[in-house]
């Protein structure tokens, strides 16, 4: 495919009249509008035809070469298929100005950004506290004045990783409940695996076959969902005794917090090609929390209030995007606060109250917990 002889129409007609003359007399006529002329463009034009129906072929023979459905289709023959778009997902908090009666927020209560382009929707979570299966919701109890919840884009896709700040409107009215916003971004949004990430996939499933290995384990892994990462711990159990013949994983869709539906996907994924007499076993991981504080001096000509909270937004998204077993450099937070366009000087910077690099283990995922920006 890289080294095919392509031609255009003006060589293809030039090369006609190259060969013609080469046997012919010289003095032939190839002027525009004469009749061998003529023939030669109409010859050229049949010629691009043919030349277009090979390179279409060509490309769609081979997974490197093809796009979109013919992807989909040359990768369907090994039973591997496109990783579906991911809805965002998060935390929005309620909040409202009197509290002295009780409020309810069910499940599947609507909010939207300030735009109203993106829209999320309430979703249940049995181990919050405020949740009530009797009442359909979560419960703001009288004296209470702000409640946080779990939130889920309505559409799939990268476009619902929204910004600190972003959700802010409730297309449905809530009785005793004047607010809503989101403290963190969502950030784990994604949308329909890409062309390049398929052919990479597809490539890592090839070369795991028949094999019981961590690169099958991965690729196992990889073929449940989008955006997942993970760590596989060998010949210890998960309290870290050790155990010979088994390993454990554990997974994340970087909302710190997996479904249990996911762990269950991800647990039968791996089922079907660890090695035999193996024990093994899938982890949510551990969240440590990340507290970063530090003061920002805007310059002149902007906003003391846009840049800081363009500021605390940025490390939000370096926070939320770490991995299971990353590592958040205090250093990096400076580069990132100071990358914010308008900031003029950084000080104060502390991370969970001292200048240390903050350490995740293989069983743990740094998520951002209070960011403090003055």
């Amino acid at each position: 495919m890289t080294t095919l002889n392509v031609q255009t129409f003006d060589q293809l007609v030039s090369n006609q009249a190259t060969a013609i003359q080469g046997v012919a007399s010289p003095l032939l006529d190839f002027s525009v509008g004469s009749i061998l002329r003529s023939i030669a463009e109409g010859n050229a034009g049949v010629l691009l035809w043919l030349q277009g129906l090979i390179i279409q072929v060509l490309s769609t023979t081979r997974a490197a070469t093809s796009s979109g459905s013919d992807l989909d289709s040359w990768v369907a023959d090994y039973t591997v298929t496109r990783l579906a778009a991911i809805p965002a997902t998060g935390q929005v908090t309620f909040s409202r100005n009197v509290s002295a009666i009780q409020a309810v927020i069910p499940v599947g209560t609507l909010v939207q950004t300030a735009d109203f382009s993106q829209h999320f929707t309430v979703t249940l979570d049995t181990t919050n506290s405020a949740y009530s299966a009797s009442l359909g919701g979560y419960g703001l109890a009288a004296g209470v004045v702000s409640l946080t919840v779990p939130v889920q884009a309505v559409i799939a896709g990268a476009a619902g990783n929204v910004v600190i700040g972003a959700i802010s409107s409730m297309p449905m009215a809530i009785i005793g409940v004047d607010t809503v916003t989101n403290a963190a971004p969502l950030v784990n949004g994604a949308d329909a695996e890409s062309d390049a990430a398929l052919r990479t996939r597809f490539s890592l499933y090839i070369a795991s076959l028949a094999k019981a290995t961590k690169t099958a384990i991965g690729a196992a892994i990889a073929s449940v969902q989008q955006g997942l990462s993970y760590t596989v711990t060998e010949a210890v159990n998960y309290a870290g005794q050790a155990q010979a013949g088994s390993f454990y994983v554990v997974v994340d869709d970087g909302s710190g917090n997996p479904p249990k539906s996911l762990l269950t996907a991800v647990a039968t994924a791996i089922d079907a090609i660890r090695p035999v007499g193996t024990s093994w076993a899938v982890f949510g991981p551990t969240v440590l929390t990340a507290n970063p504080s530090l003061t920002v001096v805007a310059a002149t000509g902007y906003s003391h209030a846009t840049v800081s909270a363009a500021v605390a937004n940025a490390l939000g998204v370096l926070i939320c995007g770490l991995g299971l077993g990353a590592v958040l450099p205090y250093s990096q937070l400076a580069a990132v606060a100071w990358g914010v366009p308008g900031v003029a000087n950084v000080t104060g910077l502390l991370l969970n109250g001292s200048t240390a690099d903050l350490v995740a283990t293989p069983q743990q995922v740094i998520r951002a917990g209070t960011i403090t920006v003055n």
